[in-house]
């Protein structure tokens, strides 16, 4: 599970550029979101793999 985590900020931004095009927002006004999308899904990636530090957890 852990080697697929690579693919949730791209879901998100998938989903979230979807979001964008059926309200008709333009992309330049949504790329806050983007920026939010990347740092949410790096924290969430940086407190996994310091989990994984912490318990000594091998992949």
């Amino acid at each position: 599970m852990f080697r697929l985590l690579f693919l949730m900020p791209i879901i998100l931004c998938v989903i979230w550029y979807l979001f964008l095009r059926r309200y008709g927002v333009p992309i330049q006004k949504g790329r806050k979101g983007f920026v939010y999308i990347l740092i949410f899904s790096t924290f969430v990636l940086g407190f996994l793999v310091l989990m994984m530090h912490v318990t000594n957890a091998s992949l």
